[in-house]
């Protein structure tokens, strides 16, 4: 979430022993509605470098997800049975690529599913290992912490987000659309029977040693997960071969000693690490995310499959995210193609219709003419 428009809104301003797990269970969905008015100081952030909207952007990272075998307490112990049958995702990554340096601790994440939920295991190396903030829905990324970050019918609309810290203290939010898109987060929104634990493989909040780091288990439940989809037919629990948008991030900050504990290096941001690179500093870019594709087959059987209509998607948001510029350049929306200067993929064309507040974008196909996936001014990409 540091990545993100809270940083205009200001958010700012026990111990735990060797190996020792520490678990939370969640209720149901509050009743209680809380949305932040965002200000319009957001579209400083609305539209990426030139470069980022005229090139096609690389497919995002995939990851297969296979049926658990068998039970998964979650404990924060990564030793059960199950998780051997899970793949490792490659390790993290800085939010905007290849063009920064490599993060200097590991980050990875496995998952698994059954019939009752999505789980989420991660290791985060980390030599000295803190945590301040013990309040459920605190701003946690103000401490060191784990995001997930979830689409399940990847309309970039209408998606989770889950914040967690060492201490096993967790925030949730309820997205309607990225912030870019004057979306309001919903921060009384609470995963349904969501289950998180920590385990920290040396101590908490002690400089006086140095730590291995901490590991993490997720289980949230197809019930809070139906309520980020905006039709019954889209089918949750998954079937075979389903693919959802996902992304994680690692929210690491420099740190010193002082009169024996943490404090935060000052004048220093914090680092942002991700398992699929978004290209910019805001992890709410969820047409950046990674693939998660569900299957039922053996595990290890099973290769990740592309989206094949990827360069039709990523040209409709690089259409979008022009479009913008263009409205920012010129104080409206063009109805022309040749105006944004795209770089567009073959069997097919860019079309545009516009209105006074607004556009629609559609990629008509090369053979039958009819619309193959369309994005409005909103953001929200459909098929």
């Amino acid at each position: 979430m540091s990545a993100s428009m809270w940083y205009i809104l200001s958010f700012s301003n026990h111990i735990v022993g060797k190996a020792s797990p520490i678990m939370s269970t969640r209720p149901q969905l509050s009743a209680v509605l809380l949305a932040l008015v965002l200000a319009g100081s957001m579209s400083a952030l609305a539209v990426p470098p030139p470069e980022a909207i005229l090139e096609p952007c690389p497919h995002p990272k995939g990851y297969v997800c296979y049926r658990a075998p068998s039970g998964i307490a979650i404990d924060g112990d990564l030793k059960d049975a199950a998780w051997a049958s899970a793949a490792w995702t490659d390790a993290f990554v800085d939010i905007e690529g290849d063009k920064k340096p490599k993060p200097r601790f590991r980050t990875r994440v496995k998952m698994l599913w059954d019939d009752d939920a999505l789980y989420i295991a991660a290791e985060l190396e980390e030599p000295h290992v803190w945590g301040t903030l013990t309040e459920h829905d605190s701003v946690i990324y103000r401490d060191n912490d784990f995001e997930v970050f979830i689409d399940p019918d990847g309309d970039n609309h209408l998606y989770g987000e889950l914040e967690l810290n060492a201490l096993n203290t967790t925030w949730d939010l309820l997205l309607t659309k990225p912030y870019k898109d004057s979306g309001r987060p919903i921060n009384a929104w609470e995963i349904s029977d969501l289950k998180t634990a920590v385990k920290i493989d040396g101590t908490l909040n002690d400089p006086r040693d140095t730590d291995r780091g901490w590991t993490l288990e997720i289980k949230w439940p197809w019930k809070g997960l139906k309520e980020l989809v905006e039709t019954a037919a889209f089918p949750i629990p998954p079937k075979d071969g389903d693919q959802w948008r996902i992304n994680f991030s690692r929210v690491e900050w420099d740190m010193e000693v002082a009169n024996g504990k943490y404090r935060k290096v000052e004048g220093r941001s914090e680092h942002n690490w991700v398992w699929s690179p978004q290209g910019v500093i805001d992890m709410h870019r969820p047409e950046r995310w990674g693939h998660l594709q569900f299957t039922t087959a053996k595990p290890g059987t099973v290769a990740f499959k592309p989206d094949p209509d990827w360069a039709i998607r990523d040209a409709l948001h690089r259409g979008y995210y022009a479009e913008r510029q263009f409205l920012k350049d010129k104080g409206r929306y063009t109805a022309n193609v040749a105006d944004l200067g795209l770089k567009l993929p073959p069997g097919g064309s860019l079309k545009v219709e516009t209105t006074r507040t607004g556009f629609e974008m559609w990629w008509a196909d090369g053979k039958t003419g009819n619309p193959r996936y369309t994005i409005k001014h909103t953001g929200r990409i459909t098929k």
